[in-house]
């Protein structure tokens, strides 16, 4: 009987053992910041290759007006036959007239910001696949922000995109059919660290009120591997070398803050902020054996003790992005499921009982 080597059993000790098979079948983690140009290119074909059911669900894009004269891109994504008509593109006026009317109709809104550590990861045009079960699955109205890219764009650039899109949605209730009462940010790894910006920058700006963030295993924290050391054990070294670990999320951050920037602003790096009081519930998922899982739970924790309703979930044995690998899984199924039920409590809360 053969016997594999000390350190395949011993990361495989860690793996989720559903997940070891999707594990060992990964390639060699390469630094996607090599070629960026490229990485977005093979990226977008593998989206291609693969085109999303759009079942149920319809979607528009619109212009939205930054103050500089150029457009930032949203898709609206709504179940098909919802009540609600899409703005004229590319407007920027003042709040549509009759907010309230057809309120009692109205479904709730999601802006989703997509992951790729703010350098990569944009869906194509009406194929973003988060934004299309969570339209089926919740309902509500999801809206998806193109917002810049880093390097080419680095921080604040992004964030303040997806804050002006926050404006825009909420401006727009009426005629996009929503309900401005029940407004949620949610995104996964960079996009959850985006939704926990704009939740700051809403409280801190007074701008539009949130209902709910969704952080799904966030970047959060500029920190995370700034003291990762190159002398990992066995099983570290053989994990690291085929996922995310802290020297990739130190990439990410060097190639999206600001050239020569010594500590992240907190709407770069919500885990900087001083006070997280006054912020709209929150829930946080994290995976093991992810990098970031220690700062997500620390900000978690942060909500907490400043009075913020907060759930929060860990995937024992996964990986950041595992899901992306093994979809078919129980564990992926499982992670997906709750953080889309935490999403419809949120948005679709339960009436208090009549006594």
């Amino acid at each position: 009987m053969s016997v594999q080597p000390e350190t395949n059993d011993r990361t495989a000790m860690r793996v989720h053992p559903e997940l070891v098979p999707a594990f060992e079948a990964l390639p060699e983690f390469a630094d996607p910041y090599e070629d960026i140009e490229a990485t977005r290119d093979g990226f977008h074909e593998m989206l291609a290759a693969f085109p999303a059911d759009r079942t149920g669900v319809c979607s528009e894009r619109f212009g939205v007006a930054r103050a500089d004269g150029s457009t930032l891109t949203v898709e609206v994504y709504r179940p098909e036959g919802a009540v609600g008509a899409a703005p004229e593109e590319g407007t920027h006026d003042g709040a549509d007239e009759g907010a309230d009317e057809g309120a009692g109709s109205a479904l709730p809104a999601v802006l989703h910001f997509h992951g790729g550590g703010f350098a990569l990861g944009r869906s194509l045009p009406g194929q973003d696949r988060v934004a299309i079960e969570l339209c089926r699955e919740l309902p509500a109205v999801l809206i998806t922000v193109e917002y810049r890219l880093a390097p080419e764009h680095r921080y604040p650039a992004g964030v303040e995109d997806c804050y002006l899109a926050l404006e825009w949605v909420a401006e727009r209730a009426a005629t996009l059919g929503i309900d401005p009462a029940r407004i949620a940010v949610a995104g996964k790894s960079a996009g959850g660290g985006l939704g926990a910006a704009v939740a700051l920058m809403a409280r801190d700006r007074g701008g539009p009120a949130l209902a709910h963030q969704s952080l799904c295993v966030p970047d959060l924290d500029d920190r995370v591997g700034a003291d990762e050391e190159e002398g990992a054990d066995d099983a570290e070294a053989a994990l690291g070398a085929r996922v995310l670990n802290g020297r990739g999320v130190q990439s990410s951050w060097q190639h999206y803050l600001p050239e020569g920037t010594a500590e992240a602003e907190a709407y770069a790096a919500p885990a900087r902020a001083a006070d997280l009081s006054g912020l709209p519930p929150a829930h946080v998922l994290v995976c093991d054996l992810d990098p970031m899982r220690d700062a997500g739970l620390a900000y978690a924790r942060r909500l907490m003790d400043a009075g913020v309703p907060v759930t929060v979930r860990n995937v024992p044995g996964a990986w950041h992005g595992f899901e992306l690998f093994a979809p078919d899984t129980r564990v992926a199924k499982e992670m997906t499921a709750h953080w889309t039920g935490q999403l419809r409590e949120a948005l679709h809360p339960v009436s208090p009982a009549v006594v």
